[in-house]
């Protein structure tokens, strides 16, 4: 194109004042217009024809308005910061083998660590996690990159534990699982031993235990028990699904001990407290045990005048000395301090605990100790474990029961009671307990009653 040609067909645009006023005007009119017709849409719920635009006002609340179906600010910024929830698109179910830990599991099973350090963050899940036994087995929802997503195992026979992703942590649940309660009756006669006659009559070690406990503040099962002496009891056993998971707590029971015949009822307080009272009301247990132990055998009794074995001349055995294979462990015989946590040559380690102004029990011989100078002991606490330090022939403890300062026989002397049942539980009581006595009195074969979870 020659340059003639092109200067011809050159159309210059206006460059004047006048029309650059006039495109301005033009701009300004349009964008005004564009504003207007956009706030009324918001007001009136004008709709373009297209339907781009929602009708409802609703969904403009907060500037959400999205023409064209492009997604909003607040969409953009939630895709761009937060992950989308992964999908499960794995199903385990973990079983613990001998020596496992849940970290093992997870490697082994490609999960997140990062996952498993979240969860454990929960008292509650962790309390559980932490104690994984051989067969245990534990549902898993997981992605396809490890991210756990749902956790769920038993959290004890009763309780279910669920865990699940929320958000960016976790939520921990503890739940009861449906029982079955049956209540049963038992009863039995002594020929040679507590235990014999127990499983003669079909109870196990743990519901023989519960029952000496309820009436071993008043009976030495060790030395009290005769034969022809008789039980009765009424107990619960729970089911799940039709199977067994477990002896219940005794609701009542009998015992006959020569010409004593002793009862209890369970009464469960509004705290959830459960204790056991003889039918007027009094605790059946006692401020202290009769024998802080499970011993095999009394090897020495108490005797102001006992020729000592080792020194070789008389001295007073102001106590008690219980035989028990060493590592036997030995209970604070009631509440207390803990005034002297020791060692010397002639009490091994030793414990003595202050019960209050008038009480002083002391422990001889353990092979250790578990408690220290000062410290407070609740009934039945392991304080330490028999052993035949100090000046002992073998593992035995030494137990000296003092009142006043004054040594006494820890087999005959008076305990006091714990506190009866308060007042405001007494009716209630009575209530509860007068069809249990009735049926106690029946009992002489086996009985089962299913009663509602």
């Amino acid at each position: 194109m020659s340059q003639a040609q092109m200067k011809r067909d050159y159309k210059p645009q206006a460059t004047s004042r006048a029309r650059r006023i006039s495109v301005r005007k033009h701009h300004y009119v349009l964008g005004g217009a564009v504003a207007l017709f956009l706030g009324l849409a918001v007001v009136t719920g004008l709709t373009q024809p297209s339907g781009s635009v929602s009708a409802d006002p609703a969904s403009f609340v907060g500037g959400d308005l999205r023409p064209l179906d492009l997604p909003s600010r607040n969409e953009l910024l939630i895709e761009r910061n937060e992950e989308k929830p992964a999908a499960v698109t794995r199903e385990l179910v973990l079983t613990v083998k001998s020596g496992d830990s849940l970290a093992a599991l997870f490697d082994r099973h490609n999960l997140d660590r990062g996952d498993l350090h979240a969860i454990m963050q929960s008292e509650v899940a962790a309390e559980r996690l932490r104690k994984l036994m051989p067969g245990d087995s534990i549902a898993v929802q997981a992605s396809d990159e490890g991210k756990l997503l749902g956790l769920s195992m038993d959290a004890d026979d009763m309780n279910r534990l669920d865990i699940h992703r929320d958000g960016n942590g976790f939520a921990v649940e503890k739940t009861a699982v449906p029982v079955q309660r049956v209540v049963r009756s038992a009863t039995g006669t002594i020929d040679s031993s507590l235990f014999a006659a127990g499983y003669d009559a079909g109870l196990s070690d743990t519901l023989i235990m519960n029952l000496a406990g309820i009436f071993g503040w008043d009976i030495d099962f060790a030395l009290d028990i005769r034969k022809g002496d008789q039980f009765r009891l009424i107990y619960e056993e729970i089911y799940r699904d039709g199977e067994k998971l477990k002896d219940g707590p005794i609701l009542a029971a009998e015992f006959t001990n020569e010409d004593r015949e002793l009862k209890a009822v369970r009464f469960v307080d509004d705290e959830g407290d459960a204790a056991y009272y003889a039918p007027d009301g009094r605790a059946m247990r006692k401020t202290f045990l009769r024998a802080p132990l499970n011993f095999q055998y009394v090897s020495s009794s108490f005797n102001p005048n006992r020729y000592h074995p080792i020194l070789k001349r008389v001295k007073a055995h102001n106590g008690i000395d219980y035989r028990a294979p060493k590592g036997t462990p030995v209970y604070a015989a009631g509440d207390g301090r803990v005034v002297r946590s020791a060692y010397n040559k002639y009490n091994g380690h030793h414990v003595f605990i202050q019960h209050g102004e008038r009480y002083v029990t002391k422990y001889l011989h353990f092979t250790h100790r578990t408690v220290r100078n000062g410290e407070r002991v609740r009934q039945g606490q392991v304080i330490g474990y028999v052993g035949a330090t100090g000046l002992a022939s073998g593992p035995h403890l030494h137990y000296e029961f003092l009142v006043n300062g004054v040594h006494r026989n820890p087999r005959t002397v008076n305990l006091p009671d714990a506190e009866p049942i308060a007042d405001k539980y007494r009716e209630e009581f009575l209530a509860l307990s007068a069809p249990l006595l009735r049926q106690l009195e029946v009992v002489d074969a086996d009985t089962r009653v299913a009663i509602a979870p």
